[in-house]
């Protein structure tokens, strides 16, 4: 029995997203990681604009995260928000100030010597595809010093307000992650 020559296929390129997050995508709780009340908890939050500085009304990010400990949370249901389940995943919805808020703790270094991130991804309409960034806390200095990524990077932020950029001067610094092959 002959075999079905092996077909290589190829990706389709992306659709425009949005602005149809409000219908599809909010659930209740979507940007509280961690309850306010949680003794660790902090306040992520920043405004989402445009090359020319306007604030973009309708963006979604999603941030993925590692717990305090540095543990990548490996559980099924990133949408329980039970106040006790921590998934290291929140989704938030800008307001109409372009404003997102995430209620989270700061996350602890995955490996040795790294530096601890929040990785934030972005959906914005006209985007083709979503953006990547990392946020990284102030708090350890050295780690920060010696992170690959930071120091090939010739800025660095030191709070917990995150603003983001989508081109223009002071940009964002996005990533790009290669797709396999």
């Amino acid at each position: 029995m002959a075999q079905a020559p092996e077909l290589k296929l190829t990706p389709t390129p992306g659709q425009t997203i949005g602005p149809f997050y409000g219908y599809a995508l909010p659930f209740e709780k979507d940007n509280e990681l961690v309850n306010q009340a949680h003794p660790n908890s902090v306040r992520l939050h920043g405004v989402v604009c445009d090359g020319n500085g306007e604030i973009i009304p309708d963006a979604l990010l999603e941030i993925w995260q590692a717990d305090e400990h540095g543990n990548v949370v490996s559980r099924e249901g990133s949408l329980v928000r039970d106040g006790y389940t921590f998934t290291g995943w929140g989704r938030a919805a800008v307001d109409n100030a372009g404003h997102y808020t995430f209620t989270t703790v700061n996350p602890g270094a995955t490996d040795e010597g790294k530096a601890p991130f929040i990785m934030l991804t972005v959906f914005a309409r006209g985007l083709l595809n979503r953006l990547f960034t990392r946020i990284y806390l102030p708090e350890d200095t050295t780690a920060l010093a010696r992170d690959p990524l930071l120091v090939s990077l010739s800025e660095a932020d030191g709070s917990l307000r995150f603003d983001i950029r989508l081109q223009g001067e002071n940009e964002t610094v996005f990533l790009s992650y290669p797709r396999e092959s």
